[in-house]
């Protein structure tokens, strides 16, 4: 295996990957504009001053390359985002990686707010630099709910690759996320779908060790699933050896 799967936050350096980074963007961000901040922390009078008295845009990104938008999204700030939408918010617009307001509903699950954006235009197919679709994003946090309901209600792809070919199920797999992958298969995910290295979700479960995850897609699967090799010529028990899993070979032979 050439390389793992990268970890969306470990690829994007936002504020998104902690609390102690995120508070420490919108503190230096506030200094010059504040609507991010009141709009992360949906403090909506606050917000109103900025826009109504002083004259302050909803429609530009901070410094860091983010929008108010994105912020009231990731914190489920309803009232905020319909606010901010009202006054020049675009559903669509997008950061320096690509991802939009619903890409960043996605990573906490934030169900009402992204009903809100897609009720409002927003793309439930947009795709940011790396071919993740809020589907994507939604599996590598475990959100189960939120890929039910952008997938039954709204169309969403539950079996899209990225760019490297990596659906959804492959990211749950990965990230050892049970019940993201239980519903992936019950929405008819490919579980056989090979990535660019050749791997399959269950290559994926095999090289982190997830026994639940591995076991999931097991016993959906067929024994022909467990034959499949990458393109080093490895199967996921092999993998898993090779990881040092040895626990977890019991359920790949």
């Amino acid at each position: 295996m050439s390389s793992e799967i990268e970890v969306v936050e470990e690829i994007q350096s936002n504020p998104k990957e902690n609390g102690e980074s995120s508070s420490k963007g919108i503190e230096e961000e506030s200094l010059k504009n504040d609507v991010y901040t009141a709009a992360a922390y949906g403090d909506l009078e606050k917000l109103h001053r900025l826009v109504e008295c002083e004259g302050s845009s909803v429609s530009e990104p901070d410094a860091l390359g983010y929008y108010a938008l994105q912020w009231s999204a990731l914190n489920n700030r309803v009232a905020v985002a319909q606010y901010l939408i009202e006054h020049g918010g675009d559903v669509n617009a997008t950061d320096h990686t690509g991802q939009t307001a619903l890409h960043w509903s996605a990573v906490r699950g934030a169900i009402q707010v992204a009903e809100l954006l897609l009720q409002e235009g927003a793309r439930v197919d947009a795709t940011d630099m790396y071919g993740y679709q809020a589907t994507h994003v939604a599996a590598q946090y475990g959100q189960t709910a939120f890929l039910c309901h952008v997938v039954s209600k709204w169309n969403a792809d539950p079996d899209v690759p990225d760019n490297d070919g990596r659906s959804p199920l492959h990211w749950a797999a990965y990230k050892g996320f049970a019940d993201s992958i239980r519903l992936l298969l019950f929405l008819d995910a490919y579980r056989g779908r090979q990535d660019k290295e050749g791997c399959t979700p269950l290559h994926w479960a095999a090289i982190r060790g997830n026994l639940e995850a591995c076991t999931v897609l097991v016993q959906a699967g067929k024994k022909e699933d467990l034959m499949i090799t990458d393109k080093t010529g490895l199967t996921p028990a092999q993998l898993a050896a090779e990881k040092n899993h040895r626990q977890w070979l019991y359920c790949l032979q």
